[in-house]
């Protein structure tokens, strides 16, 4: 592909755009781009299992254990105390669920995992206008 060529304009932009959203967003933000990222990745990987699609499977599945653990590593284990434990064993419990579904094709288990994240964002949705009013540092859940 050329420098000059429709798509590597499309996919610079996107780029820039996915960097600008990043630089201005504020940390309960950025959590829930994470939440939206995961989701996204592993609707897509759910997709690829259907569609008999190996390797997009495994690197979308990839993909997701690499921003789960981000996830767990944003949490704020002092402050956040149970909570944030608790969190970061349900992550690691995803991760492993996410290791299976790979090596098995399993859609269920990247079902389960969608509806545990499902729950999480949401409730950390929830709490966002509370955060930001605020001005705090957003904590547990990610």
């Amino acid at each position: 592909m050329s420098l000059y060529s429709p798509q590597s304009k499309v996919a610079a932009y996107r780029s820039v755009n996915a960097h600008g959203i990043v630089a201005s967003a504020d940390p309960h933000g950025l959590v829930l781009t994470l939440f939206d990222a995961v989701i996204g990745r592993l609707t897509a990987a759910r997709a690829c299992i259907e569609q008999g699609q190996t390797a997009g499977k495994a690197g979308l599945l990839h993909s997701s254990i690499t921003l789960l653990g981000e996830l767990r590593g944003s949490l704020d284990m002092q402050k956040g105390g149970a909570l944030a434990q608790n969190l970061s064993e349900l992550y690691e419990y995803m991760v492993r669920r996410l290791l299976h579904a790979n090596l098995n094709g399993d859609k269920g288990a990247i079902g389960e995992v969608l509806g545990l994240l499902g729950e999480i964002r949401e409730a950390w949705a929830a709490i966002g206008p509370q955060v930001r009013g605020q001005g705090s540092r957003a904590t547990p859940p990610g």
